[in-house]
């Protein structure tokens, strides 16, 4: 389906239009569902300024931590089976993780990042990011960085390792969490461009990052974050253009989605865990995700003493922060990811969105955030408040 059959998207491809012309972006993707329908799909721009090739609806976009709600989803629907419960200890599923303090870490601990373990394992590379067996036992030896339970410590790169071990060891097939999502979210829905592990024959089809964002000089970096991004992992070019790099399940941030697919994701979220009559999760859990966590407004020293503002299914919520202002509500579910895209569901008014776009950028404000206007110009075409 190309843009021109959805003609409800004047706000959205000016607004594009122009923040390209102004050089703020190089290449966007925009979509939309209201009502589970389709009816923002929308493009613009370059997704290779060296080549000049242009992005169009089937360009891929790395969308960094807006893979965090699938793995979630992931654990969700084992939960939903019967296979995971969220007051169980990982150990429960993972014996080798319940060791040097971490023993009594919750399910629910994982998913509202309080398990502690922000801190990727020491001597990672690119390379041993790649290497499941390596990291997963790199996590299971580490020790908690704060008691689990007790501080919000946002699991900026291990949340993916953690939810997706738990996932492969309840699975009955063992499939790894990469397979897991294709096969049991992905292609259900019909959303074929949620790939966390690119096959190589889709490489073509990315779109070249360009890294806008100033890096914070080591010495004003918190520790933490320092700690859980170490510089040579990175959500960098330099780290995630890497083949290797895309083709391994790194389910914390390694999605690369198109922005119809991922759309399409959070309209079923948006409709209740349903879509099209394909089931994912059941409509009495979903309701339950904008539930904010415990002490939500504590400061994170990994973000950098922000509070990041957590639901308990392991899902942002919307709010007046710039860093989820796109989602606008209190209780939309929503994701950010490293250089400003993000994906939403707001359950009210049955709107989903996914932005992305291939200049990474970092806005120190809600007037510097273009993901916010291009949302708020959905809201505009769609006759939304």
């Amino acid at each position: 389906m190309s843009s021109q059959t959805i003609s409800r998207s004047q706000h959205v491809d000016e607004t594009i239009a122009r923040l390209i012309s102004e050089g703020k972006e190089v290449g966007v993707q925009v979509a939309a569902y209201l009502d589970g329908k389709l009816v923002i799909d929308t493009w613009d721009g370059l997704a290779d300024p060296d080549t000049g090739r242009k992005v169009d609806g089937d360009t891929l976009f790395n969308m960094f931590s807006v893979t965090k709600p699938l793995a979630a989803t992931a654990l969700h629907i084992q939960v939903a089976r019967g296979l995971v419960d969220y007051d169980a200890r990982v150990a429960d599923y993972w014996p080798e993780f319940g060791c040097n303090g971490k023993e009594p870490t919750t399910i629910r601990d994982v998913l509202t990042h309080r398990a502690g373990v922000p801190q990727m394992p020491e001597g990672v590379t690119p390379e041993l990011m790649c290497d499941w067996d390596w990291m997963t036992d790199g996590i299971a030896k580490l020790t908690p960085l704060a008691p689990p339970g007790e501080k919000a410590l946002y699991l900026s790169l291990t949340f993916g390792w953690l939810v997706g071990e738990v996932v492969r060891r309840t699975d009955p097939a063992r499939r790894d969490i990469g397979t897991f999502i294709r096969e049991e979210i992905a292609l259900p829905l019909n959303a074929p461009d949620l790939w966390v592990g690119l096959p190589d024959s889709e490489l073509p089809r990315v779109a070249k990052l360009v890294n806008a964002i100033t890096p914070v000089p080591p010495e004003h970096a918190p520790p933490l974050y320092t700690a859980s991004m170490p510089p040579q992992v990175d959500l960098i070019p330099e780290v995630f253009e890497r083949p290797d790099v895309r083709r391994a399940p790194i389910a914390g941030v390694g999605g690369i989605f198109t922005a119809r697919s991922c759309a399409r994701f959070w309209a079923m979220l948006a409709q209740g865990g349903e879509l099209d009559g394909v089931h994912i999760l059941p409509a009495e859990m979903v309701a339950t995700f904008n539930t904010p966590r415990a002490n939500s407004d504590e400061a994170d020293p990994v973000m950098f003493g922000f509070p990041v503002p957590l639901g308990i299914g392991g899902f942002w919520l919307g709010g007046e922060t710039f860093s989820v202002a796109a989602a606008k509500y209190p209780r939309a579910l929503c994701h950010p990811g490293a250089g400003n895209s993000i994906g939403f569901a707001d359950p009210e008014t049955k709107l989903a969105v996914a932005i992305a776009h291939n200049r990474m950028q970092a806005p120190q404000s809600r007037e510097d955030d273009h993901t916010t206007m291009i949302a708020d110009a959905i809201r505009a075409d769609l006759g939304l408040d």
